[in-house]
């Protein structure tokens, strides 16, 4: 890994809106690289929207044949970024929810997610794979919402030599109306601040959350939020938005952080006995 600057988008994308949520990533791609970004992360779903119904089927589109992920190769070569976005992916009739990667030098890989929650599951299916992907900077691996909950996926990534988690998000708000914008973001945040921080110190890697943020149809809302963690697990940026605000947050990922994390006595990828956790591959059944 070499050190290099990273963006963090958290945006509303209204569900059906590829369009109008292309052109607003276009926008945030150019403040991303104004702002002197490599890479630039935006959240689950946010290209074709995230709102569980029949029609999240009817905007899933191929990757990466389809226009969505063209016009993010695009966007990469115009402001020399790679891109991380989410949008439906369809292939041989089924849909999934996919987040996408792509550079200046055209279309990188994609992640698909492998941990469906609640009523995601009717309409999309899971994702058998967890891809790492060589961006020059730095190697990345990709853990979409829910998949935070199983600390299996980020080892993975890390052994396969991830050493920058991306982690984005369509974290919904519930009956926000009844428990107020303030504090929703606060409360999803206190959660992250549980989770994240071990994914980030037990596997040595940067990791940056951002969530979408916003209304993005029928009674489906987003919290927003965004925090990078260093391979410490520790906060090095995040989002200052009090409530539900689109917002940008750019850090740089010092590579001796990373380093010095991994070349510690005792860090976990060198003295785990995976000879004795047959059990975790095993079904509970």
């Amino acid at each position: 890994m070499e050190s290099f600057r990273i963006a963090a988008v958290q945006m509303n994308g209204p569900f059906g809106q590829a369009e109008r949520n292309l052109k607003e990533m276009e926008r945030w791609c150019r403040g991303a690289a104004e702002a002197g970004a490599r890479l630039v992360l935006f959240p689950e779903l946010v290209i074709t929207g995230h709102w569980c119904a029949r029609e999240a089927y009817r905007h899933a589109e191929p990757v990466p044949e389809g226009p969505s992920t063209r016009r993010l190769e695009a966007m990469a070569r115009e402001f020399d970024l790679v891109i991380s976005a989410g949008l439906g992916e369809l292939e041989r009739g089924v849909a999934y929810n996919t987040q996408v990667l792509a550079a200046p030098g055209g279309y990188v890989g994609k992640q698909r997610k492998t941990h469906l929650s609640a009523d995601e599951y009717f309409y999309y299916r899971p994702g058998t794979q967890l891809p790492v992907h060589d961006l020059g900077c730095c190697r990345v691996g990709t853990i979409i919402c829910f998949d935070i909950m199983f600390p299996e996926v980020a080892r993975i990534l890390a052994l396969h030599g991830a050493e920058v988690l991306l982690a984005p998000h369509a974290a919904r708000m519930g009956k926000w109306r009844e428990r107020g914008q303030q504090r929703i973001v606060r409360d999803i945040k206190r959660q992250w601040r549980k989770l994240y921080p071990s994914r980030a110190l037990d596997n040595g890697c940067f990791l940056a959350v951002t969530n979408q943020a916003g209304h993005a149809g029928g009674e489906t809302s987003h919290a927003g939020g965004t925090i990078i963690f260093d391979p410490s697990g520790e906060v090095i940026a995040e989002s200052q938005s009090k409530t539900v605000q689109e917002e940008m947050v750019v850090c740089d990922l010092a590579a001796e952080k990373l380093l010095d994390r991994r070349s510690r006595s005792c860090f976990p990828l060198l003295v785990r006995r995976p000879e004795i956790y047959g059990d975790l591959a095993r079904s509970t059944d």
